[in-house]
């Protein structure tokens, strides 16, 4: 019999696979090792694959599409339902295979090398913009213990030790006061990398065709500057590319925290964060 449908349940080394012919019975089931999976699937005729939007589905679903098939990715909350037993690799794969062919099932676009790679950016930078805010929750709450109080915001954080280390009235000890200058060099440190980060990001953006073309489109419905234009089309884009995966990508404040923030007169816009 033909396999004209295959759910694949991916995994780090050991996949299952779930294939059924055109009238629906199932006519493959099969476990592959990692590195036999492009050669089976290189001989199998071309058929409607579909797998679950988790780690490593998009590298998956450019493979096999190079070898004919039609590769469609779900997100796992759709493929749950269709789930039979007792929750395995092979009640897994049949779930996938039947849940990839109802007409009505969401699909999530399969993403190219590039979309993959500046994703990756952003989701590294998210992790350094916790790290920044983490380290400067630190000095504040040791500073604290010392009576003395720093208020919220990186920047202030930024402004006030200097000031504060130089204050030989506190009382502060040489090592205490060595400790945090070493702490605010990181603070520094850490905010120099989320900015080198946004710039490849503006890069990126400014050579995206797509990207730019979502700028446009906001610039047009009465964006106040282009900006604030670019950074709708990053979220609108990066929204679309990600929908079906655990990513979240947020919008970015472009303007450092470390940064004076100038006073704005327009009125206060809601918070533009993908959730």
């Amino acid at each position: 019999m033909k396999v004209t449908t295959v759910g694949i349940d991916l995994a780090k080394n050991v996949f299952q696979v779930h294939g059924v012919d055109e009238r629906g019975k199932a006519v493959l089931r099969k476990q592959l090792r990692r590195a036999q999976v492009a050669m089976f699937f290189g001989n199998l005729p071309p058929c409607v694959i579909g797998m679950e939007a988790c780690a490593s589905a998009h590298y998956w679903g450019r493979t096999l599409q190079r070898y004919g098939h039609t590769v469609r990715l779900m997100a796992s909350q759709f493929v749950k339902p269709y789930v039979k037993t007792n929750k395995n690799d092979a009640a897994d794969a049949e779930a996938i295979c039947e849940a990839v062919s109802r007409s009505n099932m969401r699909f999530v676009p399969i993403k190219s090398v590039e979309q993959q790679a500046i994703l990756s950016v952003h989701r590294v930078r998210q992790g350094f913009v916790k790290a920044r805010t983490a380290q400067a929750n630190q000095i504040r709450g040791l500073l604290g213990e010392f009576g003395l109080v720093i208020p919220k915001g990186i920047y202030n954080v930024a402004k006030r030790v200097p000031e504060l280390l130089e204050d030989a009235s506190n009382e502060l000890p040489v090592p205490f006061r060595h400790l945090i200058e070493r702490l605010t060099e990181h603070l520094k440190e850490l905010d120099r990398q989320v900015k080198d980060f946004e710039k490849q990001i503006i890069a990126w953006h400014r050579s995206c065709e797509l990207s730019l073309s979502a700028s446009a489109f906001h610039a047009g419905r009465g964006m106040d500057s282009s900006r604030e234009a670019s950074h709708a089309a990053m979220t609108a884009f990066s929204k679309a590319v990600t929908r079906g995966s655990q990513l979240r990508v947020r919008l970015l404040p472009l303007a450092s925290p470390l940064a004076p923030v100038r006073a704005s007169t327009r009125t206060p816009r809601a918070s533009s964060a993908v959730e």
